[in-house]
């Protein structure tokens, strides 16, 4: 992340429900006697900065508040508190025909939407042919768009605002609209612009889309950020909100006093900087410190899990006698050492728990969001297995 684009510090945004509204001569005349009008806060004090070349998702439960922090951040909706401060200009595809007067032909269209985008007549005179040929829209250019299907309004949208050379790309879900063959086009300048360092901010239902396209992902729910990181650790905690996972039942004790899980740090040597990426067949190193208190009177094990995706665990080790907390009171640090990396793929974070020696028993526990990364080929799969192949001519079937 070169430098922040995109700033929304403490952001909420209330509205307020018209039922309490008269809606009759008599009620104007004589009061509105219905009850008062109540409000909804969409978002809760929202914090998010995107950095320039970021591509990142906004998923999360329907009524969630994805659509206004696109809004908000947008500047078509102001937040009832808050701030938000975006650099560069911004092209956004929020909702179906937002900007289009119904009224206007296509074309006439093209100049309002790139007009309110900041550009002049001889601009769009310059990329007029290239807007409507990427649209799509040859044949119905001329005509009204309060004509236009769901998919040719997307259509004309999505060309408008990739045309006018955006610092920031705010797209909704309108994409889902729009058949197969343009949704890969789409997908193919949303990559180009990728590749030129562009910010993009999506909101979609796809996660298998934010898995593969975006470089960082935000859960909302309730008006809140739930998650804020590795994509495929948000598509996991999104399907744990929406309850469409198998989640480990929550563990029966109780937390031990005295015990704290400090840190957990994964690297690439013996109490080295935090690394991002493991190389497969190379040694990991993992150290985790722990304080023990006066009053602990405890001993026990280190277990630490590694976990993929939904947090699915991957494998697990837990510290040698030798290496048991003691019963002193202290900061205790135990140290992993994986020698080689197994041929996984994918992101990973640690779950720490501290076992009674005793009872063996979970004591503490603590979920790092850290992630680390290994890849290990370019096929899909959570396991590189070493495979070979062999070639077999079969007899030709008769006719």
């Amino acid at each position: 992340m070169s430098g922040a684009v995109i700033v929304a510090r403490g952001v909420s945004k209330r509205f307020v429900h018209s039922s309490g509204h008269a809606t009759s001569l008599k009620e104007r005349l004589l009061g509105n006697t219905k009850a008062p009008s109540g409000e909804f806060w969409a978002l809760k004090d929202i914090d998010l900065t995107i950095g320039q070349g970021e591509t990142v998702g906004l998923i999360g439960p329907n009524g969630a508040g994805k659509s206004t922090t696109l809004k908000v951040l947008a500047g078509i909706l102001q937040p009832t508190s808050g701030t938000v401060e975006v650099i560069g200009r911004v092209a956004s595809l929020l909702e179906l025909g937002a900007g289009f007067n119904g009224e206007l032909s296509g074309r006439e269209n093209i100049y309002l939407n790139a007009a309110l985008l900041g550009l002049r007549r001889r601009e769009v005179d310059d990329m007029l042919e290239s807007i409507i040929e990427f649209s799509e829209q040859g044949a119905r250019i001329d005509d009204p768009v309060k004509h236009y299907s769901s998919g040719e309004y997307v259509k004309l949208g999505f060309s408008i605002a990739v045309h006018v050379d955006p610092d920031v790309l705010l797209v909704d879900e309108v994409l889902a609209v729009g058949d197969e063959a343009f949704q890969r086009k789409c997908l193919a300048k949303i990559a180009e612009f990728q590749r030129a360092g562009r910010t993009i901010l999506l909101v979609t239902h796809s996660l298998g889309l934010v898995e593969e396209l975006c470089t960082r992902a935000v859960v909302v729910a309730d008006g809140q950020i739930q998650f804020d990181g590795d994509p495929e650790f948000a598509v996991g905690t999104l399907r744990k909100i929406l309850g469409t996972d198998q989640p480990a039942p929550a563990p029966d004790y109780a937390p031990k006093q005295g015990i704290t899980i400090v840190d957990a740090v994964v690297s690439a040597t013996v109490d080295g900087p935090a690394t991002e990426d493991a190389e497969p067949g190379q040694p990991l190193h993992v150290r985790v410190d722990v304080d023990v208190a006066e009053d602990a009177d405890y001993t026990g094990d280190v277990v630490v899990v590694v976990m993929g995706a939904g947090n699915f665990p991957i494998w697990s080790m837990r510290s040698s006698e030798a290496a048991r907390l003691g019963d002193r009171p202290g900061r205790y640090r135990i140290r992993f050492v994986v020698p080689s990396v197994p041929q996984v793929n994918g992101s990973f974070r640690l779950a720490v728990a501290v076992y009674d020696a005793t009872a063996d028993a979970p004591a503490a526990s603590r979920t790092f969001n850290e992630i680390f990364r290994v890849h290990s080929g370019e096929l899909p799969g959570i396991v590189a297995v070493p495979f070979g192949t062999e070639h077999t001519e079969l007899p030709a079937i008769p006719a």
